[in-house]
């Protein structure tokens, strides 16, 4: 009897692991895994050795790879894609005639076109990053709180400034106020910059595009010789921003990816991304949830958003070029926001001192117009703000 009970339960256990979303294992198996066809929409070149593009598909191919998916002959990737409705459009119907099963769609500018194809290909799940529009069945948006990220890179940052004596910073964005992402990535790291030095200024120079590699430079050279900016910060898709410091014997702070290989001797650090924490996710979840219009259902959310604490974003490695005592100020912030002690929009201020020590303290969190967006010791602006509806700068922050 004892045996029958436990082949009965042995069996049960089989069936909740290829249940709807219930997977937990290492790698996928049975015919799940080999029938998923996966599909990628990129902005860039799929060749790109560093930035927003290689970030992603590192973390997709990543996430086969972890699945037991062949790379090689499941996914399938139609690259240097503008935001152009018209040719978004074209590419999802390349991948829907490979037949595929989930289509991903890296760039805020695909949003409108990708909710289009979802309503017209309900049999094929569609997830895009950075976006905020969703359905109820076969189409979700992803995103995380680089902002978390940010902020520890600008940690680097201001120990950085601290140790040249230069309070001047740059920042190459591609947008400003514009867009919540791009607002609440400046922000945060202009926070992580004042905690550590209060007297920093942060200059943002906007690009008006995602990418755009001989302006990433130009600007970047601008912001030092015209505003004299000791270290460049960037929200832009490649290191050219990085590799202007170097050329001037500035530092910076690189993003999406490790940037130090780009720019060994000015490289401090980069906020980056784990897309293989989502890809994973979503990759089960199109396994196991049984047809296209179960997929949010089995994800859970129409959104994802995960941070620091889900190991969804990060900072890269800190390199040689950083102060004395930047690893001991991160690991002690990093602590307070994954374990929900402290987050980076708050009415509590950290300062953080040379030898990498951070205190706490109630603190009005002001924009840059002087008014009172968190009063002293208030909670943390809402989520639906930083991703949506921030459209102001902090004080401190100014465009170049």
């Amino acid at each position: 009897m004892k045996k029958l009970i436990a082949i009965f339960l042995s069996a049960l256990m089989l069936l909740s692991l290829v249940s709807c979303g219930a997977s937990d294992s290492n790698e996928a198996t049975g015919d799940n895994a080999k029938d998923l066809k996966v599909g990628a929409i990129y902005i860039n070149s799929k060749n790109d050795t560093a930035g927003y593009t290689y970030a992603h598909h590192n973390g997709i191919t990543t996430a086969m790879k972890e699945l037991g998916l062949d790379v090689n002959t499941q996914l399938f990737i139609v690259d240097e894609v503008p935001e152009d409705p018209e040719q978004v459009r074209a590419a999802v119907d390349t991948l829907v005639g490979k037949n595929v099963d989930i289509i991903f769609g890296i760039s805020f500018g695909y949003i409108d076109a990708l909710e289009t194809a979802a309503a017209e290909y309900p049999e094929v799940i569609f997830s895009h990053a950075t976006g905020y529009k969703s359905n109820e069945t076969n189409f979700n948006n992803y995103f995380g709180r680089a902002y978390q990220a940010r902020y520890l890179s600008g940690i680097a940052a201001g120990l950085k400034s601290l140790q040249t004596g230069n309070n001047n910073v740059g920042y190459v964005a591609a947008y400003g106020t514009e867009y919540a992402e791009t607002a609440s990535g400046i922000n945060g790291f202009a926070l992580g910059v004042q905690a550590v030095n209060p007297n920093a200024k942060v200059y943002v120079k906007k690009l008006g595009n995602w990418a755009d590699e001989v302006n990433e430079s130009a600007f970047a050279t601008e912001l030092i010789s015209s505003f004299g900016c000791g270290i460049i910060a960037q929200h832009c898709d490649s290191a050219q921003p990085q590799i202007a410091a170097e050329n001037a014997g500035m530092f910076g702070c690189g993003y999406n990816s490790d940037m130090s290989p780009d720019a060994p001797k000015a490289h401090l650090t980069a906020a980056i991304w784990n897309w293989n924490v989502y890809y994973r996710t979503a990759m089960e979840a199109a396994m196991n949830c049984g047809s296209a219009d179960n997929f949010v259902a089995t994800m859970g959310t129409p959104a994802y958003y995960g941070g620091l604490k889900e190991n969804f974003v990060d900072i890269s490695p800190i390199s040689e070029n950083c102060a004395p005592n930047t690893q001991k100020a991160i690991d002690a912030v990093r602590e307070l926001i994954v374990n929900g002690e402290w987050d980076v929009f708050s009415g509590v201020k950290l300062s953080i001192t040379a030898d990498g020590v951070v205190t706490k303290a109630d603190a009005d969190l002001l924009d840059n117009a002087g008014n009172v967006i968190v009063a002293a010791g208030g909670a943390s602006v809402e989520d639906g703000v930083i991703t949506g509806t921030m459209n102001y700068y902090v004080a401190g922050v100014q465009e170049a």
